[in-house]
């Protein structure tokens, strides 16, 4: 190696020394920031991509519930107009059911399932296959149907497959009608949501949907159910996930976007070219900066050298500013002498011929908007040495762009002074921006949107649709929380029921009806104060909260005020609706009272108004309280009695009116008591009607008699026939016949005994098929308590009883007054002109026995010949035969 090269070497090295471990370490911790700063950009990218997924989502999940609530709603109210029409048929169904077609919603169809098994479908064309569905032998449907029976609330099952094709989400609902004040389950509503419809409608199936979705939760069993929507690949994708709120349960939304999560973000590259750059503009510096110190350091030997290295460091620093694309800029602030490089002509859309450049060449690219702010700026900048704006210019093209520009003044010693700065264009970072902010408003707007639905939907399920009244949801959380509270006075309940309502459904239709309870919600808000709570809680019964508790006597002017401005009558096209009410009170003193139990009050003193007549107020008290306790006790009792056998039949003798001879025994129904002893129907018949027990207790008397009956005909006694009372009750069964032809009874010996309210209603067929069958069996019908009902000439000749019983009423005044044998006489005569046997009973004296015998009476009872007695008693009377000495 020559000097010469041994010189160059030591010159290398000695560059090298003092520069290269600064560069290294700088250049390490460029490589290093700058992959960080990838890392960064590629997490706010998949963060954006996470929000959008979850405006998609969160939209999904608003449309899902806000149809699937929409469509619940609908059949809710559609489901209080059965609860008061508990026998509706297939036309009537099919009418009501069309209204909720004509609202937008998914529902396929709609059925009704009395006793769980379907019988009413609409629209039935199609449909025909599922009429008969028995829901509890049903494998797919029976354990949802069963769910919806046992908890009584709605449950949404599905999607499964129909009976009558296709797949769908089935909305059960259980409905109850009242029997005697109580809820009796009726059977189930099932609506079929269209789950092709329902996805569509919610946006599920859109194609330009930029996400992949599946939903978990079948049966609405939430993120336990199965996925029954979607490719169930999501689940493993690290989806977004959101909750859909059913009526019972949720649905568990999971989504990712089409392109995945780890797509590259499109100003990746841009990013990594600002790195890079940003790198270079600090690298080189450096290198110039240990160059320089370098040179200084050992003196720059030759100034040829230092000329050559000078040329190539600004060779160097050019391609450092033409590769960051920023453009430099120098003024003379006292001539305003402009020096722009050729990226600033760039820039501003002139020609890079390094031509003189002046102020008014600056000021006339800006946009006419910016050219106020921006001169305003740059004076700032040249009064305070620091000078920083941005603002538009327009080039000669036309095109707008954003500019960004920053300078300081500095001052040579013996020259004027000068701006020093750069520009850069930032046009794309501020239309980057402006999209962000676009995309900021417009999920803010459709975050409003959605609480707007979500308080609609929250009002919905609060309100009474009709009426616009809070429902019985909103009603028991006002209680609760009032009671939770315990401030203030104690409250007062009003149950309110309106009288002939049904009527006015009945006849004028459910249109006239609606108006009637519309009527009604503005009467209770008329008259009820500010600060009372006013609900609707069921088909026609209302319920006001008095807040402020105030004494029985304001509470009965409130209640006397709702039933008379309620008499006022509704006049719905050209009809004249009346419909009064009745009111039951109950108050309470401590505002932490119970809300149900104060409504259960409430509803025992409406109950009590109802019974009393009508169109009246009640107020609870300790005694109603008292009475409806005893009567729950005696149901008790007389169920347990039933199971127990304590029902016996006792029989009263009937007796030829002339001959006096035994012509046949009434079997009457008594109650052996465990403690009060032998009670007789008036102390009992009453309750057991209202627990549907008479039926039960008649078919024990009958089975009794019968039994009674061969026992006397084997020991000889002359018993011609048994009498045996039958209630309304047991006509309607429909099984009856079927019953009575198990029995072993010879035809003629056995009489039914109907009190007169039974055969007049000529419209109830099963009643009228169910007296020609027991004709047809060879049973003798009678007419019981004759005379104080309202029997007319013509519905004796439809129904031709064997024979008539006139009732102790009309028997016991004629010893005493003589109008009273021609009311008499006239009943016997009609009875044989009609060829229908008469007899009497309540023939107290051998005077009654006389006057009715003289007067055609064929049949006579009484105590003037024998009391009810059991079957042992009657053998040894028969036997002894007492009443012959007595007549």
């Amino acid at each position: 190696m020559d000097e010469q090269e041994r010189s160059d070497v030591s010159g290398w090295r000695r560059w090298l020394r003092p520069t290269l471990i600064p560069a290294v370490i700088t250049t390490v911790v460029i490589i290093l920031a700058g992959f960080y700063a990838d890392q960064q950009n590629t997490q706010l990218y998949e963060q954006s991509l996470r929000a959008k997924v979850v405006d998609q989502v969160w939209l999904i999940r608003a449309k899902l519930e806000g149809n699937i609530n929409g469509n619940i709603q609908l059949v809710r109210g559609f489901i209080g107009t059965i609860a008061t029409e508990p026998d509706i048929d297939q036309e009537r169904f099919s009418e009501l059911a069309a209204n909720l077609f004509e609202e937008h919603s998914q529902l396929r169809n709609i059925a009704a399932a009395p006793d769980m098994v379907v019988e009413l479908i609409y629209p039935l064309a199609g449909n025909e296959s599922a009429i008969g569905l028995d829901y509890t032998t049903n494998p797919q449907q029976r354990e949802a149907a069963l769910r919806v029976k046992e908890s009584g609330n709605v449950v949404l099952a599905g999607p499964v497959d129909l009976v009558q094709g296709g797949w769908g989400f089935v909305a059960r609902f259980p409905v109850y009608n009242r029997l005697d004040g109580q809820p009796v389950f009726w059977g189930l509503v099932s609506a079929v949501i269209d789950a092709d419809r329902l996805y569509s409608e919610s946006g599920l199936t859109d194609p330009n949907l930029p996400i992949d979705i599946a939903i978990v939760g079948k049966d609405a069993l939430g993120a336990q159910g199965r996925p029954f929507y979607g490719d169930e690949s999501v689940l493993t994708r690290d989806p977004v996930t959101a909750g859909v709120t059913l009526p019972t349960g949720w649905w568990q939304i999971a989504a990712v976007p089409k392109v995945g999560w780890n797509g590259t973000p499109p100003n990746a590259w841009l990013l990594r070219v600002v790195i890079a750059t940003a790198g270079l503009v600090i690298l080189v510096p450096m290198v110039i900066a240990g160059r320089l110190m370098d040179e200084r350091q050992r003196h720059i030997r030759e100034l040829g050298q230092r000329e050559a290295l000078l040329a190539k460091l600004s060779r160097r620093l050019g391609l450092a500013l033409d590769t960051s694309r920023i453009g430099v800029w120098e003024m003379d602030i006292v001539t305003n002498h402009l020096v722009w490089d050729d990226r600033m002509n760039e820039l501003y859309g002139l020609k890079a011929d390094g031509g003189e450049r002046s102020y008014h060449d600056w000021r006339g690219a800006l946009h006419p908007e910016d050219i106020e702010r921006a001169e305003r700026d740059f004076r700032q900048g040249i009064e305070t040495g620091r000078y920083a704006s941005q603002f538009r210019v327009v080039d000669g093209n036309g095109r707008v762009r954003v500019i960004r520009t920053i300078g300081a003044v500095y001052t040579d010693p013996g020259e004027n002074p000068r701006i020093i700065g750069v520009n850069w264009d930032v046009t794309s970072d501020v239309a980057r921006n402006e999209d962000l902010e676009r995309a900021k408003r417009l999920t803010e707007a459709r975050n409003r949107q959605l609480e707007a639905a979500k308080a609609r939907i929250e009002h919905n399920a609060l309100h009474d649709s009709l009426t616009g009244l809070p429902n019985r949801r909103y009603l028991d959380d006002t209680l609760k929380v009032r009671a939770a509270s315990g401030d203030g006075a104690g409250i007062a309940l009003l149950h309110i029921d309106l009288d002939r309502f049904k009527q006015i459904n009945d006849t004028l239709g459910h249109a006239a009806g609606d108006a009637v309870l519309v009527h009604a919600a503005k009467v209770l808000r008329r008259n009820a104060g500010r600060e009372d709570f006013v609900a609707r809680v069921g088909g026609d019964e209302f319920v006001v909260v008095c807040v402020a508790a105030p004494g029985q006597a304001a509470l009965g002017e409130l209640a006397n005020r709702i039933i008379a401005d309620m008499r006022v009558p509704v006049v719905y096209q050209g009809h004249e609706c009346r419909c009064g009410v009745s009111v039951g009170i109950a108050m309470a003193a401590s505002p932490a009272a119970d809300g149900k139990s104060l409504l259960v009050d409430a509803d025992i003193a409406l109950y009590r108004a109802k019974a009393r007549g009508r169109s009246r107020y009640e107020f609870f008290s300790e005694a109603l309280q008292a009475e409806v306790v005893n009567t729950k006790r005696v149901a008790d009792e007389i169920l347990n009695g039933i199971d127990r056998g304590e029902f016996l039949a006792h029989y009263q003798p009937q007796f030829d009116a002339h001959t006096h001879d035994v012509v046949g025994v009434e079997a009457l129904a008594r109650w052996r008591h465990p403690v009060h002893g032998l009670l007789t129907p008036d102390r009992f018949l009453d309750i057991a009607e209202e627990l549907n027990a008479v039926s039960t207790i008649d078919r024990m008397i009958l089975e009794q008699a019968l039994a009674d009956f061969n026992d006397w005909r084997q020991a000889g006694l002359g018993v011609p026939r048994v009498s045996v009372n039958v209630s309304l009750r047991r006509l309607h069964d429909e099984d009856l016949i079927a019953g009575l032809e198990q029995l072993a009874f010879t035809p003629g010996t056995v009489s039914f005994e109907l009190v007169e309210s039974i055969y007049l209603d000529e419209r109830d067929e099963t009643v009228a098929w169910n007296i020609d069958q027991l004709k047809e069996l060879g049973i003798d019908i009678e007419i019981d308590d004759f005379g104080t009902g309202y029997a007319s000439i013509v519905s004796l000749q439809n129904l031709r009883p064997k024979r008539l019983k006139i009732d102790r009423l009309l028997v016991s005044p004629i010893t005493e007054d003589p109008a009273q044998w021609r009311l008499l006489s006239s009943i016997i005569d009609i009875g044989k002109a009609l060829g229908i046997e008469v007899l009497a009973e309540g023939v107290e004296t051998m005077e009654h026995a006389r006057i009715l015998s003289e007067l055609g009476c064929e049949v006579l009872q009484g105590y003037a010949f024998a009391k009810p007695m059991d079957s042992e008693a009657l053998k040894a009377f028969l036997a002894a035969q007492p009443w012959r000495k007595a007549s």
